[in-house]
C-alpha cells in the first residue's frame, strides 16, 4: 500500500493554498528572572502561508531554532509573549492537552541530528507505529502497512527489513529519511525541519533536500527549513526571515533578499561564502610528504550467521599516491566512507597500514627512530573538526596551547612557555585574557583558533586540516579560512585539507583527491578538477554541490 494510495482512502485535511496558516505575532521567548532574565527571542513577527517554503535563517545563537521550537511550545522552562495563532487557534493560550493533540497530528518536526531525536531501544518502524496510533487511531496491523509504505516513500529501501532496525544501523542519511516518515505519519499541515542536512554528506544532503520538496509538493504542507546555510536557502525556500540576536531583522521573497539584502547582517551572511585565496607554489617548492602505494586493511566482522566462525578483510584505502610540496594544500574530498579519514590516520601514524610508503621530509616512517618519530609529530600537527571535543575542558587555555611545547621543549622555563603560548594567541586573533580561561567560556570559532594556536606554537612545517571549518556558521567560517589562508602565506605552510565541502576546498586547495571506496578516482589541478570534472563520482559530487548552491 503506497501513501499516496492512503491518501486517496483518507483525505489529509487542507488549508487552502496561499491563505495564512500560522501567525507569529510579536513572539518573545525569555528565560530566568528579573536581572538574570535572558530574552532569547525579542517580538518576532511574521506570517507563514498554506503550502509554501519558508526558511529561518541565522549563525547559532540567533534565536531561529528557539523561535522554531515555540510554534510547538516545546521551548523548556521559558516565558512567552505575544501570539503564535494557528488557523486562527492561539498556541500561546492552549492547554497542555490541546498542544499535545496539535504536534505530530497537524505540525511536525524534524530534529538536527536523528540519533538523539530517535530512541535507541525502539526501532524505526515501531516509533512510526506510535505516532499512528496515537494520533491517527490506527490498529498496529495497518499502522505497520503505513509505516513501511512512509519509509518507502522517504527513499528507504527494503523498507519492510528497515522496519525493524534500531537508529543505530541505519546510515546518518537512512536516520534523516526515517525522521521524514516519522513527521509524515499524520500528514501535518506544517513541518518544521532543524537544519535536517547539517551533518550529511554533500550528496546526501542535495537528496534530503529533494525529498523535502518533493514531498512537501505531494503533501500540500507549508515547510520551515531553519538553517545557518545560505546556499540550502536559495535553493529550497519561496520566502527568507533572517534573524540576528533574537530579532528579525529582514523579510522577504528569497530571490529579492539574495539579490539586494536591505540588512548589514543579511548583507555580511551573503558575502560569507567562501573565497579562493590561493598563492602560486614557489618554483621547485620541495617535497615536504609523500605516499607511494598507501593501503590500509583492516578486519571486520562477517555479514549474517557467517560472523559467527571469523572475520573478514576490509580495504579502506587502496594503493593511494600524492605528494604534497612546501607553501601548497592539497583537498581531500569524498562521502563517508570513502577512506579520506583513515588515509590522513595512516599519515600522522595513527592508523596501521597494509602497504606502500609514507616519506616525510625525505625519510620513511618505517626507518624513523622513536627519537625521530617524536620530532616528526612537532613539524606535522592535525586540527580536528570539533574543537570542542578535542580541546580538554579541564585545563585553562594556557594549559591547553602550551601542553606541546612541555612535552617537546620540556628544558624551556615557565615564562618563556607562557610568552610564547600569548605570541601563538595573538597569531590567531585572541588576547592574553583567554589564558586562565577554559574552552567552555569561548564560541565555536574561537575554539578553532584556540585549536590552531596550540599546533601553530610548535612552527610545524603541514598541518593536517580534517572538517576544521564544517560545525561553524557561515561567517565564522570565513574567518577562519581567511586566518588559514593568511598563516600559510606568512609562514609557508602546508595543508592536507579534508572536507566535504567542494566549496571550502574549492577556495582553499591548490590541487585535489577525490575519493571513493579507498580509491583515488580523480586528482589534479582544482580549478580542473572541479570546474571540468571527468569522472562520473566527481559528477555526481559536483551535481549535488550544485544543488546546494555552491
Amino acid at each position: 500500500m503506497s501513501v499516496v494510495m492512503e491518501k486517496k482512502q483518507r483525505p489529509a485535511r487542507t488549508t487552502a493554498e496561499g491563505s495564512t496558516l500560522m501567525c507569529v505575532d510579536r513572539l518573545s521567548v525569555t528565560f530566568g528572572h528579573g536581572e538574570h532574565a535572558t530574552r532569547a527571542v525579542r517580538e518576532v513577527s511574521f506570517d507563514l502561508r498554506a503550502g509554501e517554503r519558508f526558511a529561518l535563517v541565522g549563525e547559532s545563537g540567533s534565536g531561529k531554532t528557539v523561535t522554531a521550537l515555540a510554534m510547538l511550545r516545546l521551548v523548556e522552562d521559558a516565558y512567552y509573549d505575544g501570539a503564535i495563532r494557528f488557523e486562527g487557534r492561539d498556541l500561546l493560550s492552549m492547554s497542555d492537552r490541546e498542544v499535545r493533540a496539535i504536534r505530530g497530528a497537524e505540525i511536525a518536526m524534524i530534529f538536527q541530528e536523528p540519533m538523539t531525536a530517535l530512541n535507541p531501544l525502539y526501532t524505526i518502524g515501531n516509533q512510526i507505529v506510535e505516532t499512528l496510533t496515537l494520533h491517527e487511531g490506527l490498529d498496529r496491523r495497518a499502522a505497520r502497512q503505513r509505516a513501511i509504505a512512509l519509509l518507502e516513500r522517504t527513499g528507504i529501501a527494503d523498507a519492510e527489513h528497515k522496519f525493524n532496525s534500531f537508529p543505530h544501523q541505519l546510515s546518518g542519511g537512512q536516520r534523516q529519511r526515517a525522521m521524514i516518515a516519522m513527521a509524515l505519519a499524520c500528514r501535518p499541515k506544517l513541518l518544521l525541519a532543524d537544519e535536517p542536512t547539517t551533518a550529511l554528506d554533500v550528496t546526501i544532503r542535495a537528496q534530503i533536500l529533494e525529498l523535502l520538496r518533493d514531498l512537501q509538493a505531494e503533501f500540500g504542507m507549508t515547510v520551515v527549513l531553519i538553517t545557518h546555510d545560505l546556499n540550502l536557502v536559495r535553493s529550497f525556500a519561496q520566502r527568507v526571515g533572517v534573524m540576528e540576536k533574537g530579532v528579525l531583522v529582514e523579510l522577504g521573497e528569497t530571490a529579492t533578499v539574495f539579490a539586494a539584502p536591505q540588512h548589514p547582517y543579511t548583507r555580511r551572511l551573503i558575502d560569507s561564502r567562501p573565497r579562493r585565496d590561493v598563492m602560486p607554489l614557489v618554483p621547485l617548492a620541495p617535497v615536504l610528504l609523500e605516499a607511494r602505494g598507501l593501503s590500509v586493511d583492516y578486519a571486520r566482522k562477517r555479514a549474517g550467521f557467517k560472523g559467527w566462525f571469523g572475520k573478514e578483510r576490509f580495504s579502506a584505502v587502496k594503493h593511494v599516491d600524492f605528494q604534497l610540496r612546501e607553501g601548497e594544500t592539497l583537498g581531500i574530498v569524498g562521502e563517508s566512507g570513502s577512506g579520506k579519514t583513515t588515509l590522513v590516520h595512516s599519515v600522522l601514524a595513527l592508523q596501521g597500514k597494509s602497504g606502500g610508503d609514507i616519506e616525510f621530509l625525505g625519510r620513511g616512517l618505517e626507518r624513523m627512530t622513536r627519537r625521530e618519530r617524536s620530532q616528526m609529530r612537532s613539524r606535522l600537527q592535525v586540527v580536528f573538526q570539533d574543537p570542542f571535543g578535542s580541546l580538554s575542558p579541564r585545563m585553562t587555555i594556557e594549559q591547553i596551547v602550551g601542553e606541546g611545547l612541555s612535552l617537546h621543549q620540556p628544558g624551556l622555563s615557565a615564562e618563556a612557555t607562557r610568552q610564547q603560548v600569548i605570541e601563538a594567541l595573538r597569531e590567531v586573533g585572541l588576547e592574553r585574557t583567554a589564558l586562565g580561561r577554559y574552552p567552555h567560556e569561548f564560541s565555536g570559532g574561537q575554539r578553532q583558533r584556540i585549536a590552531i594556536a596550540r599546533v601553530l606554537i610548535l612552527k610545524p612545517q603541514v598541518l593536517v586540516l580534517d572538517e576544521p571549518t564544517s560545525a561553524l556558521d557561515v561567517s565564522i567560517q570565513q574567518q577562519v579560512l581567511t586566518l588559514l589562508a593568511q598563516l600559510q602565506h606568512k609562514y609557508n605552510l602546508s595543508y592536507l585539507f579534508i572536507s566535504h565541502d567542494l566549496a571550502v576546498i574549492r577556495a582553499m586547495a591548490h590541487r585535489v583527491l577525490v575519493m571513493k571506496a579507498g580509491e583515488v578516482v580523480e586528482s589534479g589541478e582544482t580549478e580542473a578538477v572541479l570546474g571540468a570534472p571527468q569522472h562520473p563520482y566527481t559528477c555526481k559530487l559536483m551535481a549535488a554541490a550544485a544543488i546546494g548552491g555552491m
